[in-house]
């Protein structure tokens, strides 16, 4: 008899990549710059050093070193100019973040303030409207002017709200108010607001744009206002100005709130949507260039979430390695879109979601990768990858979320397991209800029909993992602690099971 030979299950070699020790210096030195108040100029010292160290080794590998040791520390050294160079790029992208406003006025003499509105006004539940503020005029008492920069935010009075939205991002806003310092920076409450300037043309037609999408989510032409309208405009667009007030907090009690913001999920359902209907007639080569194209225009009109704003960057550079031009797994592409975002957008870098929106995928890229692996075969495939991801988000997430937060909702870890499939069908059923909207009425009614009963059950099923409680985590240094250990933990129990597989002997 023939003993099949033995295969036995090889640990995975997984040597850090040039790209991920660049996005690693970048972070580094970008997050810690302004945190231990270091001069730059150590940090440049810091950088020239390890290019220094790189350089060296290089050197000496050439000149002593023969074969296969040199390959590996000539990988080492590539490592190394890697690591120095996204140091360096880390300062440069932390020295390029706009500061606090400059107001040239005293903070209690300021009256009046002018500026760009960066993005779309936000409604909030008081009734009053949230927006971003490009500052380049300032008033004071006594018909005082002075020239003003940075980014302000602003709190908009509650009638002014349709008109922010109707002339929209881009346009030129005068406000009167009162400027006051808290603990969050400056803060403009407008007492009145008074449109100077229409916005670009493509931004006009933009926001024109996105007016009718909303629109058409909102109900049927001739037809009452459906129910299922805010959250279609939520898991497509980003507007959560209509979202129902009992369902957002269902979501956030639940520890789904990730769903709601714009992500690679959302944009990786789309861009199936519109991979299913062209592959066929062009093949995945030219439908995945039309999706690129798409997914670029779908940014534009959603606007630039650093959710949103990095799972595009991905699925451009992935849309490269389609056509064969760039080789990389898939933690090398979220290195570089970490470094191209955050060199094009370092302001960015700043604000939560991009810093929980990194953290998320590097845990389902690294710790959930070796937790299915762990699983594979103890758990359903169909459970065991959503299950591993899902952990490893939540994990990596967990010290940053219980630094903001103090709170920690691991019901959020299976909650996620059916809500993001039901939320999915609802976005697909969504975009065929957008397109029916078209068409004649009975189509319609048959996503309205659809959609309202999906509404009603993620409603429910949200509203009953939100009635678990979750835990206080004001210290975030025990759960960083705890995050790391697990991990670590992870990573042996995949090594003991490796060895342990191996030496079962193989079937004769």
């Amino acid at each position: 008899m023939v003993r099949p030979p033995k295969q036995a299950i090889k640990p995975e070699k997984k040597l850090p990549l040039p790209a991920l020790s660049f996005a690693l210096g970048m972070a580094a030195s970008y997050y810690t710059y302004q945190l231990f108040n270091i001069s730059w100029r150590l940090y440049f010292l810091a950088a020239i050093f390890f290019l220094f160290i790189a350089v060296i080794s290089f050197l000496r590998v050439i000149r002593y070193v023969a074969g296969k040791k040199a390959a590996d520390f000539h990988k080492l050294a590539i490592l190394a100019a890697a690591l120095a160079a996204g140091f360096s790029f880390g300062i440069a992208s932390r020295q390029s973040v706009q500061g606090p406003p400059e107001m040239g006025l005293p903070a209690e003499r300021v009256t009046a303030v002018s500026g760009i509105l960066r993005e779309d006004p936000r409604s909030l539940s008081g009734g009053s409207g949230y927006g971003i503020l490009e500052l380049y005029q300032c008033s004071g008492q006594g018909g005082q002017r002075a020239s003003a920069r940075g980014n302000l935010s602003v709190f908009f009075p509650a009638e002014s709200i349709p008109y922010l939205r109707e002339f929209g991002r881009g346009s030129e806003i005068y406000a009167d108010g009162v400027l006051s310092l808290t603990d969050r920076g400056l803060l403009f409450n407008a007492s009145s607001v008074h449109i100077v300037r229409s916005a670009p043309p493509i931004e006009t037609f933009r926001t024109a744009l996105r007016t009718n999408l909303i629109e058409r989510f909102q109900s049927r032409q001739g037809q009452d206002a459906v129910v299922w309208g805010g959250l279609a405009s939520a898991l497509l667009l980003g507007m959560r100005d209509d979202l129902n007030v009992d369902l957002a907090e269902g979501f956030r009690n639940s520890g789904c709130t990730h769903i709601l913001a714009l992500s690679g999920m959302h944009l990786a359902i789309i861009s199936s949507v519109l991979a299913f209907l062209l592959k066929g007639p062009l093949g995945i080569r030219r439908s995945s260039l039309i999706g690129a194209v798409f997914i670029v225009v779908y940014v534009f009109v959603a606007g630039s979430q650093p959710s949103l704003v990095r799972s595009a960057i991905m699925y451009l550079i992935g849309t490269l390695s389609v056509w064969g031009l760039l080789k990389g797994k898939a933690i090398s592409l979220l290195s570089m879109a970490f470094i191209i975002q955050l060199i094009f957008q370092s302001d960015t870098g700043e604000s939560l979601s991009f810093i929980l929106s990194y953290l998320a995928l590097l845990g389902i890229l690294s710790m959930g990768e070796n937790l299915h692996s762990l699983l594979r075969g103890r758990l359903p495939e169909i459970v065991n990858g959503s299950f591993s991801a899902s952990i490893g988000a939540f994990v990596f997430t967990a010290p940053v979320v219980a630094l903001f937060f103090d709170t920690l909702r691991p019901i959020g870890i299976l909650a996620t397991l059916v809500v993001a499939p039901i939320s999915a069908v609802f976005m697909v059923l969504g975009l065929a209800a957008l397109f029916a909207s078209f068409l004649p009425i009975p189509l319609w009614n048959l996503f309205d029909f659809a959609l309202t009963h999906l509404y009603r059950l993620l409603e429910f099923t949200v509203s009953a993992f939100g009635t678990v409680p979750g835990f206080s985590a004001a210290n975030p240094l025990p759960v960083l602690v705890f995050s790391l250990l697990f991990y670590l933990s992870i990573i042996y129990l995949k090594r003991r099971d490796n060895a342990h597989r191996n030496s079962i002997a193989s079937f004769s």
